[in-house]
């Protein structure tokens, strides 16, 4: 296995030496690489045409509209790396849970977990589960060369909670009932969510996949003391099982400033920061050793040129002193952005920090 993750003699040394690669590592780089969360998708007028009439997950599965949809951002922003197109939900679906992503809604499952008996929907994930994921990220790799492609999974966390919510929930009440009540149900779910979160990445990583992010979305729902006692071992399980092929771990949640030194610890080399906390002061309470991600404000993008660059000015100048730093929206692209803001903020990035 290379140091990129990829299987040794694949993958050609460019991507290793990548910017994005370079940065995760904390080493120097041409220029501030730049991706967005949610960079493939609906603000897209081209992923619009080709997901017409194809239902969410079902898209997920197509290895060749899975590779066109990841590659669009690419061709169009100049991005520093590709996220593979899925949704965190995609690993849940192929074990076999039942439930599907509502437009409007988010996904929704049949048969929430509520008890223990609950947890024998959660059998082991294997490769052949998700075939079309190893195909997918071939075709993927193929194409991009020299450009990075990031795999990413949900974290137990997130997972758990959408999976006893039975949906998208403000207040969590069921899944910090469990948490706070019957504290050894909930490990026990978690430790499973882990394993199967694990294999999803192993299985892009082994395909060529030369990062990975772990997305806890709705880890800010959490005080610091419960996530590290409840939702923190099993986040740790998932980084350390993706260890050994010597890929960045990236770790992304949304209102997360109190848990960011917690993020890091966890085992994450890249911590992402949303838009609430400055990129110094997320430094700051990380610690040393990691690279930071992140963290203009998607709203900005709608405010115009000048005021976009001002912002995103505002960002690389408390990231001068970073050891390393990937800019970043502080959450995904809202489907309203205009692409052509997307494009004009990657290259004033490249341009303003050229070496």
């Amino acid at each position: 296995m290379s140091a990129n993750g990829s299987p040794s003699g694949q993958q050609p040394t460019a991507t290793y030496d990548s910017a994005f690669l370079k940065a995760c590592r904390r080493e120097p780089v041409p220029h501030t690489p730049v991706w967005f969360m949610r960079q493939a998708g609906r603000s897209l007028p081209e992923y619009r045409k080709v997901r017409e009439g194809i239902p969410m997950l079902e898209s997920c599965m197509r290895p060749e509209l899975v590779t066109e949809i990841t590659l669009q951002p690419v061709r169009r922003h100049n991005v520093d790396a590709a996220i593979y197109f899925s949704d965190i939900v995609v690993p849940l679906k192929a074990i076999g849970i039942d439930l599907d992503i509502k437009p409007g809604v988010g996904p929704v499952v049949e048969r929430p977990i509520r008890s223990r008996a609950d947890l024998d929907q959660l059998r082991d994930l294997t490769p052949e589960d998700v075939s079309y994921v190893t195909e997918a990220i071939g075709l993927l790799t193929a194409e991009l060369g020299a450009t990075p492609l990031i795999g990413f999974a949900g974290a137990p966390f997130t997972l758990a909670s959408y999976l006893v919510e039975g949906g998208p929930s403000r207040t969590y009440e069921n899944a910090k009932a469990i948490m706070y009540g019957d504290p050894q149900l909930w490990a026990d779910l978690l430790d499973r969510l882990a394993d199967i979160t694990a294999a999803f990445l192993k299985v892009q990583i082994e395909a060529g996949a030369s990062a990975v992010q772990l997305f806890d979305s709705w880890a800010g729902a959490l005080a610091p003391a419960d996530y590290r006692r409840s939702v923190m071992p099993a986040s740790a399980k998932v980084f350390r099982a993706v260890e050994s092929y010597g890929v960045p771990r990236i770790h992304f949640g949304v209102g997360t400033g109190e848990l960011l030194g917690l993020m890091g610890e966890a085992g994450a080399d890249v911590v992402g920061v949303d838009w609430r906390v400055p990129l110094d002061e997320a430094a700051r309470r990380v610690g040393p050793g990691k690279a930071l991600q992140g963290n203009i404000d998607p709203t900005v993008l709608f405010a115009g040129q000048q005021a976009v660059e001002t912002k995103a000015a505002e960002v690389l100048d408390t990231a001068a002193g970073l050891e390393g730093h990937v800019f970043n929206l502080g959450h995904g692209v809202m489907p309203s952005t205009d692409p052509d803001a997307l494009t004009r903020l990657v290259e004033y990035v490249h341009t303003r920090t050229a070496r």
